[in-house]
């Protein structure tokens, strides 16, 4: 007997998807590109012109840490993040269902502690009104950080809640 295929997304949804994953995936590009572009060019103006620009490197640091957090967003919207799972080769499929069920909510979870802290840290940074470099904001550069594990928080939430239906989809 077999299955009855599982209902589709609906279109606004996959619309939506769609158009997250190709901001996600432009946002990434651009931002990897000017932090190449900006590495190379503090490179060239040091070992040239023995000068450079005054807030190349803490905006590239900047850069590296959007670029990371945009990266992660991305790896766990295809699936693609780091995953340590010994176990499951040796486990039938209900139980490999069972043991990514936990996985998916205790990285949820953590993601979404992460992302509570992370929007704490920023509130206190504007309040105290800290500057990275030049005039910008520290809590400006910081916005990725609550941002990007809010959304592997919830990508986790999303890929725990299709793993429990999978496994009690016969039961019901």
């Amino acid at each position: 007997m077999t299955e009855p295929p599982s209902p589709a997304a609906p279109s606004w949804l996959q619309r939506c998807q769609r158009f997250t994953a190709w901001l996600e995936d432009a946002l990434l590009i651009l931002l990897l590109s000017a932090m190449i572009v900006l590495a190379a060019a503090q490179i060239a103006l040091r070992n040239i012109w023995e000068s450079g620009i005054v807030w190349g490197d803490p905006l590239t640091k900047v850069l590296v840490l959007w670029v990371a957090l945009l990266g992660a967003m991305t790896a766990t919207r295809d699936g693609r993040h780091i995953n340590i799972d010994l176990l499951s080769r040796f486990l039938p499929p209900k139980a490999k269902t069972a043991s990514r069920l936990i996985t998916d909510l205790f990285t949820a979870v953590v993601c979404a502690v992460l992302a509570y802290h992370a929007a704490r840290l920023l509130l206190i940074d504007r309040e105290a009104g800290t500057l990275a470099f030049t005039s910008v904001p520290t809590w400006v550069c910081e916005l990725i950080i609550p941002i990007g594990f809010g959304v592997m928080a919830l990508r986790f939430l999303s890929a725990f809640l299709l793993a429990a239906y999978k496994l009690l989809r016969p039961a019901l």
